[in-house]
This record gives structure tokens, sequence and C-alpha cells, in this order.
């Protein structure tokens, strides 16, 4: 049985991807057990399993304002955390699937394409960009852009004019599963709508609220994906 290493391992795609599971070994090490600062608590944690797959889900991620401010954290987790994982995983010869996002592009006219121009949105995205740097020298490697939300709904309101591709954690799990054996960049998201209608699915209790100059700025207002890639390969 082929063994798959997930950072981040009590994050919630990490929990959504063991429980898609019936066909791999998952290890899903808390921050104590491996901590992605350290090149050495990687590879050591490593030595001890024998892996196939690493699947770097470990990220700084929300409220995205916090990047802003939270300037160190985002740089160290996002960037040279990735990095870490990029070096180890190139000396111990690892596939490395790593967990990008939907925000490294523009998020003007959304329909974005693997080989589209990039100017991430925000500093979140500048974060991941960051990170996937490391993922183009290291050959052995799939980018999965993902646009993906929890599959509840806990806010009270949600945007009816920011266009988006949210896909349910639980789905991206299923389909990165899919997905461990290819190379390059792979867009996974779901169809375009707005960030209201995918969220009342989700709680039809939930608020319509419009974008505003400054939510736009954060956000962008069209960060949907093409997935055509995605289409033809499952």
């Amino acid at each position: 049985m082929k063994r798959i290493l997930i950072s981040g391992g009590k994050g919630k795609f990490a929990k959504a991807l063991m429980q898609a599971n019936n066909k791999y070994k998952i290890f899903a090490p808390n921050k104590s057990q491996m901590n992605i600062l350290s090149k050495s608590s990687i590879s050591n944690y490593i030595s001890k399993k024998k892996i196939h797959y690493f699947v770097h889900a470990a990220a700084f991620t929300t409220p995205m304002q916090q990047h802003r401010t939270q300037i160190k954290k985002s740089i160290e987790t996002n960037i040279i955390g990735s990095a870490n994982v990029a070096l180890v995983c190139m000396k111990k010869s690892i596939k490395l699937i790593y967990i990008s996002t939907n925000f490294v592009y523009p998020g003007k006219e959304g329909g974005y394409k693997e080989d589209d121009y990039l100017y991430p949105v925000n500093e979140y995205g500048w974060s991941k960009l960051g990170g996937e740097a490391a993922m183009h020298i290291y050959k052995n490697t799939l980018i999965l852009r993902m646009c993906m939300n929890d599959d509840y709904f806990p806010h009270k309101s949600a945007f009816t004019n920011y266009l988006t591709s949210f896909l349910k954690k639980t789905e991206a799990a299923k389909i990165t599963l899919k997905l461990l054996n290819k190379k390059g960049i792979i867009n996974i998201g779901g169809k375009k709508q707005s960030a209201y209608d995918f969220a009342k699915v989700l709680n039809s209790k939930v608020l319509k609220k419009k974008l505003n100059k400054k939510d736009a700025e954060l956000l962008g207002k069209d960060t949907s994906l093409n997935l055509n890639k995605l289409k033809n390969i499952i």
C-alpha cells in the first residue's frame, strides 16, 4: 500500500482527505510532530515512514486581512515552510503535491487558465505564489490551484456580486486523490457562481450583501477558474 504524508494534518482539508481515502495509508502529523519551519523536523518524520506522496496542505490562510499584519508568519509559513518541504522531498525523491489557491490570479475577469498571467489578488495569494516558486524548481511536483470552501457556510452573509468557483473541501479532497500521479499545474474548483449562490445551498439562512471597494481590494471581483484541464483528466 502506497503512503501519503499530509502536512497541516489537523486542518479541515487533511481531515477531508483522510475521510475520502480508501486506497492509501495516510500520515497526518500535527505541528509538534512535524514542523515545516524546520527541514530537520520534516526529514526526521519522513525517515520513520516510507512515503510515496507528500501533500503539502499546511498554510497560514484566513482571515486574509492578517497577511497584512502578520507578515512574518505569512512569509515563514507559506514561503519558507514550502521551500523546506520541497528541499526535503527533493533529497528523498518524494512526489510532492502542493495545495495552492485561485488567489494567485488577478481576480478581475475570472475564467483563469493554468497558463494565464499571474498577479495575486492579495498578500495571501502572494505568499502562496512564493511557495509555488519552489515547486516549479523541484520538477517532481503537482501544483493544485484550488478554489474551495468549507462544507458548511459559517458566515451570516455572502456576496452576491463576487464571482468564484467554490467547491466543498470534501469534493476537493476526492479529486486530489485522483491526481496524485499527475505533474504540472491543475485548477480545481466548482462551477462559476456568486459566493451567495454557493453559500445558500449550504445555509438557507445566509443573507445577501454587496462587495464594496474595500472588499474588492482584498478579494478581487471574479476569481473563477477555467476547469477544462481538470475535466479532460477526470
